[in-house]
């Protein structure tokens, strides 16, 4: 029997290869003769550099930025030939930023830019650039600040792989649904909104593009709508781009079962994250889904998982779950679970 774990990471708590880890060994101290094989997954956020990276045989390349809130950080690409792996994450995200100093109103993306034109300056004339985790709402403002970016990524093939689908303004634009998950409050909300209006009037008047009702053109607080309009870059679906790399339709060829899963499943899930992407590209085989939280488990389970395994205890406080021992551990069990209840 051979069971195929393609998981995205548990955000803030561990990577994609950590949850896939830690579900192996929960299914293997069960049935220690069944055939695991893990594929570490990305939605094109956080962590998706890493598994690219690492699947294009790439080398990793350190470069001083800007952070999302001042100051000088560490970011990295990676690099395999002329090709540039990156996560917007690495230099403006969300974990970049501790708790209680996240101000999306203050937050910018700057470093973003530094990092493709440190990327460009390398060598790279593509790039393929993970949208999610970000600490912004700039609609891009910090990255086009860096001086000469237009002219240096001219002829670049660009690649921004999307985790949602949310377009840059409205009900489900970048500030109204991401903000709030990025430390704004109501009214910071709003005029956060009124900000990227002007920045997407400023975008259609230099460009004549119209990023303000386009879908993905809202990942990353804006910056996919920016790349789009002002950099000529490609909005793509990002599971759909990992699952393809990482040649996952060969990977389940002979496999049984499929588990899936993230840090919390929700209707967003059904909107182009892993385990969506992961079931649509099933071929047939049972998804079973592990995440750390899970609402809305019947529209879930509607959208065809064969079994949904949340792994941390419903009276488990969420500042305990992340810990990440703890959170290997809840997996470790979540995954005996799945193998008592469904391979008997």
């Amino acid at each position: 029997m051979k069971i195929v774990v393609a998981p995205d990471s548990f955000k803030e708590c561990l990577s994609a290869g950590e949850v896939a880890s830690a579900i192996t060994s929960g299914i293997t101290s069960v049935y220690p003769e069944v055939k695991v094989s893990c594929v570490p997954l990305s939605d094109g956020g956080e962590g998706m550099a890493d598994i690219m990276t690492e699947r294009l045989h790439g080398e990793v390349v350190t470069v001083p930025v800007s952070g999302p809130m001042g100051g000088i950080i560490h970011a990295w690409f990676g690099k395999s030939g002329k090709t540039a792996i990156l996560d917007v994450a690495s230099a403006c995200g969300l974990q970049l930023v501790p708790s209680e100093k996240r101000n999306p109103l203050l937050a910018t993306s700057e470093g973003v830019g530094e990092l493709i034109r440190a990327a460009v300056l390398a060598g790279c004339d593509e790039l393929i650039i993970g949208l999610g985790g970000s600490a912004t709402c700039d609609g891009g403002e910090g990255m086009m600040a860096v001086p000469g970016l237009r002219d240096l990524v001219a002829g670049v093939r660009i690649h921004a792989l999307c985790d949602v689908d949310n377009p840059f303004l409205g009900a489900n634009g970048a500030a109204r649904v991401f903000a709030p998950q990025k430390g704004a409050d109501p009214q910071m909300v709003e005029e956060l909104e009124k900000l990227m209006e002007g920045r997407a009037a400023r975008i259609l008047s230099e460009t004549g593009i119209d990023v303000s009702r386009m879908p993905r053109t809202g990942a990353a607080g804006g910056l996919g709508g920016a790349l789009h309009a002002l950099l000529g870059a490609d909005l793509v679906s990002g599971i759909e781009e990992v699952l393809s790399i990482v040649g996952f339709d060969k990977e389940i060829l002979d496999a049984e079962y499929i588990i899936s899963g993230e840090g919390v499943s929700d209707l967003q899930t059904l909107s182009g994250k892993v385990p969506m992407g992961v079931l649509k590209r099933s071929r047939g085989v049972p998804v079973y889904l592990l995440s750390g939280r899970i609402r809305e488990k019947e529209s879930i389970l509607a959208a065809g998982f064969s079994g949904l395994f949340q792994v941390t205890p419903e009276d488990m406080p969420t500042t305990e779950a992340i810990k990440p021992d703890i959170a290997r551990e809840n997996l470790r069990l979540a995954a005996g679970r799945f193998c008592r209840e469904v391979l008997g």
